[in-house]
């Protein structure tokens, strides 16, 4: 079994060009991974594309990662994570806003992003999460879990997009600090 120290030493490794620490991050994460594209993307072809780019990044990008006492999966989710919404962002912009297809992409289930996080970690998110006034806590799943735009959860919670912005910046930081916090 891949422990979290495992995975923080193939990201040291892999920041200094080793390609063994590459392949061992991938075969420990890649299943989980996949999840989070294929949630995001809905689509299987797509989301085996998007979890090679994602690697990609992340192999481009290893230097930047921090030991921060969070699991390095939450690190690996969010780049993976975020390269699926811009995936879905740029279709959107292809397609139009408003496809019905884009849509779809959205759901309330919990997704492969949060069960793929440790057990501890998840539970205290979750903890953090319901210390949130509930419209927050709802605007931070949506953007960061569903990516959804600021327009659309401005539009569905019918405020202004700058008030969205500042209730993402402000519920972030009291994620931060909550989580920082021993659990």
């Amino acid at each position: 079994m891949t422990t979290t120290s495992d995975i923080e030493d193939m990201i040291a490794r892999m920041a200094i060009g080793d390609r063994a620490a590459f392949e061992g991050l991938y075969a420990a994460t890649s299943a989980k991974l996949f999840g989070v594209c294929l949630r995001v993307l809905g689509n299987r072809a797509e989301a085996e594309d998007a979890l090679q780019e994602a690697f990609v990044k992340i192999w481009r990008n290893a230097d930047r990662y921090r030991v921060n006492g969070l699991s390095p999966m939450t690190w690996l989710i969010t780049v993976t994570r975020n390269h699926s919404v811009d995936r879905v962002r740029a279709r959107r912009s292809k397609m139009g806003a408003g496809l019905d297809e884009a849509a779809d992409v959205a759901d309330s289930r919990p997704g492969p992003e949060a069960l793929a996080i440790a057990a501890s970690d998840r539970g205290r998110i979750v903890d953090c999460m319901g210390q949130l006034d509930p419209d927050k806590a709802g605007a931070v799943r949506r953007a960061y879990l569903e990516g959804e735009t600021y327009q659309e959860l401005a539009d569905h919670y019918d405020v202004p997009l700058n008030t969205v912005r500042t209730w993402l910046r402000r519920s972030l930081l009291k994620l931060r600090e909550c989580l920082s916090h021993d659990g």
